[in-house]
């Protein structure tokens, strides 16, 4: 199975660097003990009622959600709280998020946890500046204000701690969709490696597999002569590469997990992405996966990857070969790209496995029989696509779950 690229004109894109904008204004507090200055910085952003916003479990029971209101009430900042957030965070919980800092007089949001606590607190703190229902946003709507956000991060995954961007699953239908904007860019996040020291090795791994996922959705594009942000790709890539299976080893490696955490911002924040097309194919592919059988999104990635790289390298054979080559070490083949091309997705599945990743249906527990229904709740129709590298359709995403099974 592969795409028909008969209906696509090979090489289709532009040829130089894009125009562009980049402005991140996120001010990032690294290292040790750094959310023991939470408060310190929400008074600086201009909080005054926080809404503290996260999961529960660990951020409970390791004392960090303490650590975190004895800053706040060092600054004499009053703050209510909310949690509950769930992996593939829920809107039942953003509407309650709304209503209660409607009636608590919230002006600011505090997220404690990982990407699903900061994505769910981005979805809140758009939806109380909207007289309307936040899942607007959801679909389409443009984004213009927002409540501000601070975030303590516990695990590097998302990166939603650098961007503006965010995904919440609606229970109504399971409908997993994201949305994005600069208002909802934190103003501070802070970053402590420490804190994800005691997470279990598979979540480790989930959330590597996210970064790099991140990485490669902007790496695979049609946009020529763009070797800076090649290089920074590659260079994330060949991080993660090295880092991550020295934590699955070592879980308390603070040096190796302090580069796996800024790479996680670095690769979401888009300083990797700018100036070339981006794809973002798999991740509305996975979506499904997720809301459907609510797996971690790193593992679901970890399956549509691989996948869809095998469904759609002849398209740029040089692109994948060359990915093979810079981080994967592969040996450029020059009579045969193809097989330079193929030996790195190889080497993908090979490394996904390594750290404990499925790299297929039924290694992620779900079920063949589901792929149509996948494929319809994705929304494309018959003559809608998905993608920017090669534009997907209905039947192409079908071939694509069909080559993970």
């Amino acid at each position: 199975m592969a795409f028909d690229y008969g209906s696509f004109v090979k090489g289709k894109g532009n040829t130089s660097m894009n125009n562009f904008t980049f402005y991140s204004p996120t001010y990032f507090v690294f290292g040790k003990d750094t959310e023991m200055e939470a408060g310190h910085y929400v008074k600086r952003f201009g909080g005054s009622k926080v809404l503290l916003h996260y999961g529960g479990g660990s951020v409970v029971r390791s004392g960090l959600l303490d650590r975190v209101k004895e800053s706040l009430k060092k600054e004499n900042i009053k703050f209510a709280e909310l949690g509950g957030v769930q992996p593939n965070p829920r809107s039942g919980l953003v509407y309650k998020g709304i209503d209660l800092c409607r009636k608590e007089g919230v002006d600011f949001i505090l997220a404690v946890g990982g990407g699903s606590s900061i994505d769910s607190a981005k979805a809140i703190a758009a939806g109380v500046k909207y007289d309307g229902d936040f899942w607007d946003f959801y679909e389409g709507k443009p984004i213009t204000e927002a409540l501000p956000i601070g975030t303590v991060l516990t695990i590097a995954a998302a990166g939603s701690e650098g961007s503006g961007d965010s995904v919440i699953t609606k229970e109504e239908g399971m409908l997993k969709r994201g949305t994005g904007g600069e208002a909802l860019r934190p103003v501070f996040s802070i970053l402590n490696p420490a804190l994800t020291q005691t997470l279990p090795a598979y979540q480790t791994a989930a959330g590597a597999t996210d970064i790099m996922a991140h990485v490669f959705e902007r790496y695979f594009t049609n946009t020529k002569e763009v070797e800076i942000t090649d290089r920074l790709c590659e260079a994330v890539l060949l991080t993660m590469v090295k880092e991550v299976p020295r934590v699955i080893i070592d879980p308390n490696n603070y040096e190796a997990r302090a580069n796996i955490m800024w790479a996680g911002m670095v690769a979401h924040n888009n300083l990797v992405g700018v100036g070339r097309s981006q794809d973002w194919a798999s991740h509305g592919i996975e979506h499904e996966l997720s809301a459907l059988y609510d797996v971690a999104h790193g593992a679901g990635l970890a399956v549509i990857f691989p996948a869809w790289m095998a469904y759609v390298y002849k398209y740029n054979i040089n692109r994948f070969a060359q990915i093979a080559v810079r981080v994967w070490g592969c040996q450029m083949n020059f009579e045969n790209p193809e097989v330079t091309a193929l030996e790195g997705i190889e080497r993908l599945k090979q490394f996904l496995t390594s750290i404990g990743m499925p790299i297929n249906f039924r290694e992620l527990g779900a079920k063949e029989e589901d792929i149509p229904a996948m494929v319809e709740k994705l929304g494309l129709g018959e003559n809608g696509t998905i993608g920017s590298f090669v534009p997907l359709t209905s039947k192409d995403v079908e071939q694509i779950y069909r080559l993970a099974l």
